[in-house]
């Protein structure tokens, strides 16, 4: 039975991982799934596995090395997803992203270190990169990180690689883009214009909307890092998409479409501070493995809408501030 230990995976891309490896591998994976329950960390989006007898939640901070090394010592596998991730958070409040996803990231290094873990996955983003007008950022390229969220991962993504160089930990580096699907929190650019239009509001676009991004279904990320965990070499960075570019206003569009919902509730708002023009990875690197993504934009894009537009329980009280109250109550602190 291989081990892992998920970080952060109680929310977006940590969830959907830990329904994939339990829904293709089984009783033959046993899971250990530490995740500190900030906003964005939410228990409902594994509800359906809690009394999985190979699934274990842990409530706690990867910043907590004592609770690490209880935690990586009987890991074959630690998959790094703990972070702060919101580029519009960062702005506001750089301190909390250079304290998880560096700091963090480090404790957490250190203990796959010292216990002899087989392989780490850190998880790290394209935003790293930066923009880039044209052609598309390979594994070699200079790192230029444009805000507080970028800068963080891009530190913790070059901390792992210092780990393999240093002292020979298996690490592997992943760099994806952006992701969509189901149990996404309502900040993101698609699950927060879905649920806008489901109720009638307005969809707020920076600038002129036409910002670029690689969009890729979460659940082909997730084959993606099982993969690279079996066929990923040590010490390497992978880019991760999907090929399928398009601008925030694009994205819009096929939103009211699907949902028969009309343009006028497009709004225009200033843009964001140092907001990137395009991102774009790509990735012949994983797919000279054999690694290519299993899903149509077309039709994960449809499945994702449906999703959000038949689990109104999910994302309701999100939005009304319920779910935040009730980790104020239950967790005893300000979120």
């Amino acid at each position: 039975m291989k081990q892992y230990l998920v970080t952060g995976g109680a929310g977006f891309i940590g969830s959907n991982f830990i329904h994939y490896l339990l829904a293709k591998y089984g009783s033959e994976v046993r899971i250990v799934n530490v995740d500190k329950l900030t906003y964005a960390g939410n228990l409902d989006n594994l509800k359906d596995v809690a009394n999985a007898p190979n699934y274990r939640f842990v409530h706690g901070d990867i910043c907590d090395a004592r609770l690490m090394d209880e935690l990586v010592p009987p890991a074959d596998v630690v998959v790094n997803f703990a972070a702060e991730s919101h580029v519009d958070r960062s702005i506001g409040a750089p301190d909390d992203f250079i304290k998880t996803d560096i700091y963090g990231a480090f404790v957490l290094l250190e203990a796959a270190r010292k216990y002899g873990v087989k392989k780490f996955i850190q998880i790290s983003t394209d935003e790293v990169y930066g923009s880039i007008l044209d052609g598309s950022f390979k594994e070699s390229d200079r790192l230029e990180p444009s805000s507080p969220y970028s800068a963080s991962k891009a530190g913790a993504d070059r901390l792992a690689f210092s780990y393999f160089v240093t002292y020979g930990l298996p690490v592997v580096i992943t760099r994806c883009s952006n992701n969509y699907g189901p149990c996404q929190f309502p900040e993101k650019l698609i699950p927060l214009f879905v649920t806008n239009a489901l109720e009638d509001k307005s969809l707020p676009i920076y600038g002129d909307g036409k910002n670029v991004r690689d969009w890729i279904y979460v659940m082909d990320h997730c084959d993606a890092i099982d993969f690279l965990i079996s066929h990923g070499d040590d010490g390497q960075v992978y880019n991760i998409g999907s090929g399928n570019e398009r601008t925030n206003l694009d994205i819009t569009g096929i939103i009211l479409r699907e949902l028969g919902k009309p343009e006028s509730l497009m709004t225009w708002v200033p843009d964001r501070l140092g907001h990137d023009r395009r991102y774009s990875v790509d990735t012949a690197k994983i797919r000279a493995l054999g690694w290519k993504p299993g899903h149509t934009f077309e039709e994960a894009m449809t499945s994702t809408i449906r999703w959000y537009r038949e689990n109104k329980w999910w994302w309701e009280k999100l939005k009304t501030g319920e779910y935040l109250e009730f980790y104020k109550q239950n967790y005893k602190r300000d979120l």
